[in-house]
């Protein structure tokens, strides 16, 4: 992880979130995530405008080895999706963190945030999954 991950929040299903102005925030998937993927192949991300409710699934990535669902860390709208990733999905694989991203969501409870854990939470998650 880096300087530039220390201020993301995550999910313990493995996304990312990065808060934007207001309530307005940024998701992703995790370096973790993608690697245990693989080659993500295809996006299906939400529609602008769509209604998102935190840990019910909003879209789906698929990898040469599956299809994984893409969990809402936070209840929202979609305000905004990460089109480029239509035509250049690897995007995911090759900077999660940066070109990789998947929405962005106006927050409609942001208190939802408490409830995410910080890097080096997620980090002891990951670990303890791995033991």
């Amino acid at each position: 992880m880096t300087q530039a991950t220390a201020s993301l929040l995550y999910s313990k299903e493995h996304e990312w979130v990065l808060q934007l102005d207001g309530n307005r925030v940024r998701i992703g998937i995790s370096d973790y995530a993608q690697k245990q993927l693989g080659d993500i192949v295809f996006v299906e991300n939400p529609q602008v405008d769509d209604e998102v409710t935190a840990d019910e699934s909003m879209g789906t990535i698929e990898s040469v080895k599956a299809v994984s669902e893409i969990y809402a860390p936070v209840s929202g709208t979609v305000v905004r999706v990460n089109e480029e990733l239509e035509d250049a999905p690897e995007a995911i694989n090759e900077y999660p963190f940066s070109k990789g991203w998947l929405a962005e969501v106006e927050m409609s409870s942001p208190e939802e945030l408490e409830t995410l854990l910080n890097e080096d939470e997620y980090l002891a998650f990951i670990k303890e999954g791995e033991e």
